[in-house]
């Protein structure tokens, strides 16, 4: 079992940054892919970056220059570097994890998942 905990959500006007962090326990975090995925209210739950353990990273267009994610197995802990945000990337933010090699992108991947983060961009 894992458990993901997400922290470092909060209000902040458009342009601005946040980091965000993803706390994981058990000793076998750095085999596992780590994802980012966002749900507005009302929409699905969306694939916004993840990372593998060879540290290779994956990204929504969207996101692709104003985010960031990286990972420190040492720590066990993945985060998101969030810059320039917008008012449209508004949303909870979930953090989540995978054994399955493929598809890093479609949220039925993952087998583990946090409780969540609130994001909100003000214009």
């Amino acid at each position: 079992q894992v458990q993901l905990v997400e922290s470092g959500g909060g209000l902040v006007q458009a342009g601005g940054s946040l980091r965000l962090s993803c706390a994981a326990s058990g000793r076998t975090f750095s085999t596992y892919a780590m994802g980012w995925f966002r749900q507005a209210p009302g929409k699905e739950r969306n694939f916004v970056a993840a990372i593998r353990w060879s540290g290779t990273t994956y990204y929504t267009d969207s996101v692709k220059g104003r985010f960031a994610i990286s990972r420190d197995n040492a720590k066990n802990t993945v985060y998101l570097q969030m810059n320039s945000l917008k008012p449209e990337d508004t949303a909870v933010y979930y953090c989540a994890a995978t054994t399955r090699s493929g598809d890093v992108y479609s949220p039925g991947r993952y087998d583990y998942w946090g409780q969540g983060t609130q994001v909100t961009v003000s214009s």
